[in-house]
């Protein structure tokens, strides 16, 4: 890996990373991500190009605003460093290669959907499905190769050469990586709906694994969805353990209970506050396809040669 492409290429993610920022924060308010000019969210004064550094304005500025003194959200500086950060990764996993710059877009509109959710629980069309159409045009260019290659090669009679043949099976592998994920949150979600009587999960997210099945195909989009559901169970347990040992604590002090009639009470009511909890489950669906990306293949690998 050249040190100075590796540079050049974390810069690049860094100015990216501030391009999301605008995106995280106008979106979901339905705002143009091109017009106006930033401005401070506080005051409504527009911030001035040797404001808008990546990174170095922030930390010039203290977090803070250099109009009214209003603090800075951390997430900006935050976004920025991550995008900076996953440019020079894809840079040193792919080389300076078209599949960079593939797994560049999917990480940098990952990283939109992870914070974006984080903050207003909304998954942006602009993003999912601009993501959709970017990953099944990029495997027309970076093979997917995936199950469908593998499986149906050999069986589907093409009158085409062998070059454009990988052409028609990576968008294949790439359609049936997008059906498989979005058929299996929707799927999810209808079987909560009527278990529960509550929806657990949005449109936003079935979007969302139809853009990680386009761009990482069919295999990697399982192992998305199972590491993502069991960080989202780990997740949601240590949030009762913690909602349970404060109110055990609370109920003691107030109430005067008993240890045993304190946990009792604390655990019915920590169980009713997480029944209706909103948990954004983009959060965990994104960080685990970033996940998969890099490490995704070595792990089916060492999991096979374990059976």
């Amino acid at each position: 890996m050249d040190p100075v492409f590796a540079l050049a290429i974390g810069a690049l993610g860094l100015a990216f990373g501030s391009f999301l920022n605008v995106c995280i924060y106008r979106m979901p308010l339905g705002l143009s991500i091109v017009w106006p000019n930033s401005a401070c969210p506080h005051c409504k004064k527009s911030i001035q190009f040797y404001d808008n550094i990546p990174v170095l304005s922030w930390l010039i500025l203290r977090g803070r605003c250099r109009n009214c003194r209003a603090a800075i959200s951390s997430r900006y500086i935050v976004v920025e460093l991550l995008s900076g950060a996953l440019f020079a990764a894809c840079y040193g996993h792919f080389g300076l290669t078209l599949a960079m710059a593939k797994y560049c877009v999917f990480g940098f509109l990952l990283l939109g959907l992870i914070f974006t959710d984080a903050e207003t629980f909304l998954l942006p069309d602009k993003l999912t499905l601009t993501g959709l159409a970017a990953g099944i045009v990029f495997s027309l260019f970076v093979p997917v190769n995936d199950l469908a290659s593998q499986l149906f090669s050999g069986m589907i009679p093409l009158p085409l050469t062998s070059d454009l043949s990988w052409h028609f099976f990576s968008l294949l592998d790439s359609v049936l990586g997008a059906v498989v994920g979005a058929s299996f949150i929707y799927g999810a979600g209808a079987i909560y709906l009527r278990a529960r009587g509550v929806e657990g999960m949005g449109f936003g997210d079935v979007k969302l694994m139809a853009m990680i099945g386009a761009f990482l195909g069919t295999r990697l989009t399982v192992f998305t969805l199972f590491a993502a559901s069991v960080a989202g169970a780990a997740f949601g347990v240590w949030t009762l353990a913690v909602v349970w040992m404060k109110r055990v604590q609370r109920r003691r002090e107030r109430f005067h209970e008993s240890a045993r009639a304190a946990r009792s009470h604390a655990w019915a009511s920590a169980a009713i506050a997480l029944r209706h909890h909103q948990m954004p489950f983009g959060v965990f669906l994104g960080g685990m396809a970033l996940v998969a990306l890099f490490f995704g293949n070595q792990f089916m690998h060492w999991y096979w040669g374990l059976l």
